[in-house]
């Protein structure tokens, strides 16, 4: 599968909450239990939702995003392609994520895999700016 890349440098295909990934009442469990795990955020599998990710959204599936209106009005695919990268509102979103890892420095790799891995998004908008 191609890489799909939000407007932030998340990685949607590899992302459990994926609507092409989130197929059982299984998969919405362990995701439910990992946001409360590692990112200290309560959503019960109830409330986990297929996400079509951001990247040909019309809006964005998460409300508080600050990143994807920013994206839009530019008119640019991705942070990657901006000239004010890395700035707060991009911050808001690789810095969580960052942080929760430096919290579990010993999460297991399948773990790592699921829950950090796709929103690394530092490393994949540095690999786009490169290739500009």
């Amino acid at each position: 599968m191609k890489p799909i890349v939000a407007k932030c440098g998340y990685r949607c295909d590899l992302c459990t909450a994926y609507e092409a990934n989130l197929k059982s009442e299984g998969d919405k469990r362990r995701m439910s239990e990992a946001l409360a795990k590692y990112y200290e955020c309560d959503v019960p599998p109830e409330q986990v939702r297929p996400c079509k990710g951001c990247r040909d959204a019309k809006e964005p599936s998460d409300e508080n995003c600050q990143v994807y209106p920013c994206v839009r009005e530019r008119g640019i695919e991705n942070c990657g392609h901006c000239p004010d990268f890395g700035c707060d509102k991009l911050k808001t979103r690789m810095d969580v994520v960052e942080q929760c890892l430096a919290k579990h420095p010993d999460v297991p790799e399948e773990d790592y895999n699921l829950f950090f891995r796709p929103y690394l998004s530092r490393a994949i908008l540095m690999e786009i700016r490169k290739s500009l």
